[in-house]
């Protein structure tokens, strides 16, 4: 069966993302929050995002709220932060594994299809 996974490594410390707090969203011909969620020490969630009956074919948005991340860390950036909610859409089109990871630092990020 599909699940749906994630987590966030700061790059600037090279340490997991505690903390983070994630929105997913489904997008059909308008955008539902299905849930919100938070990074753990390892900055991963406890559970995955979708499984199950929950996991369906479709488009998805996660929102990770990297600025407010940030602001605990008291890293001093200016305002508006250049980086402060970080959207990434994607498609999900068989049943499989998705890990979405997001790798963060204030001035930048990336992710990729992981596994």
């Amino acid at each position: 069966m599909g699940q749906l996974t994630t987590h966030v490594l700061d790059t600037a410390t090279g340490r997991p993302a505690q903390g983070i707090r994630i929105e997913l969203y489904h997008i059909t011909t308008q955008r539902q929050r299905l849930k919100s969620v938070t990074t753990n020490a390892d900055g991963r969630c406890d559970n995955p995002l979708l499984a199950g009956d929950e996991f369906q074919i479709g488009v998805y948005e996660l929102v990770f709220q990297v600025g407010d991340y940030f602001n605990r860390q008291g890293v001093r950036l200016p305002e508006p932060k250049f980086l402060d909610q970080v959207p990434i859409r994607f498609g999900i089109s068989n049943d499989s594994h998705y890990h979405v990871p997001l790798l963060i630092a204030p001035y930048g990020f990336s992710t990729y299809r992981g596994s």
